[in-house]
């Protein structure tokens, strides 16, 4: 299971697997930066080239992407549109399973409040994944709350097992 918080500037990313008795463990867990001195395109390139190595690398049978809600700030929405783009392009040319799910609808599972706020969720990431420390920067709690989220809507997943892993590289940074 992958989950990934979009954005332009910084795209988290968690891959979690179901285990035994209802646990789930992070098998990576971070954020994929771009640089705001680059253009767009070089960065949107960059993303895609992380997001395709992280659905090479980890084999998840689903991606949780969080869904785009109107923002304030238009620049903003339009990053994270395209970064959610990316998303769900690359998994669906791969014949992966993209589900999206609210930020409101992924608090209320992760955190049982619609309205948390970002440390709640990180608390709450950290206590269901058994990590040392809350998970930083928000957007890879973020990324694992969506991961979770799908497991808690998804039971099938439980037992589902991820056929290779490795660690992070390029232009992704390791959260724990």
């Amino acid at each position: 299971m992958l989950g990934v918080d979009p954005g332009l500037s910084r795209c988290g990313y968690a891959v979690v697997e179901a285990g035994r008795r209802n646990k789930a463990r992070a098998v990576a867990l971070g954020v994929i930066r771009t640089s705001p001195a680059n253009d767009v395109p070089a960065r949107l390139a960059e993303l895609q080239r992380e997001l395709r190595a992280l659905l090479d690398e980890y084999r998840p049978i689903v991606v949780s992407v969080e869904r785009i809600f109107f923002q304030n700030n238009v620049r903003t929405a339009v990053g994270v549109a395209q970064a959610s783009g990316l998303a769900l392009a690359e998994a669906a040319a791969r014949q992966v399973s993209v589900v999206q799910y609210s930020p409101s609808a992924v608090k209320s599972v992760v955190a049982g409040d619609g309205r948390a706020d970002k440390t709640q969720v990180q608390t709450m990431v950290q206590i269901l994944l058994g990590l040392a420390g809350p998970p930083k920067p928000a957007d890879a709690a973020d990324a694992a709350a969506l991961a979770l989220c799908h497991l808690a809507h998804d039971p099938g997943l439980r037992a589902a097992r991820l056929d290779q892993r490795i660690g992070a590289d390029g232009g992704r940074e390791v959260a724990w």
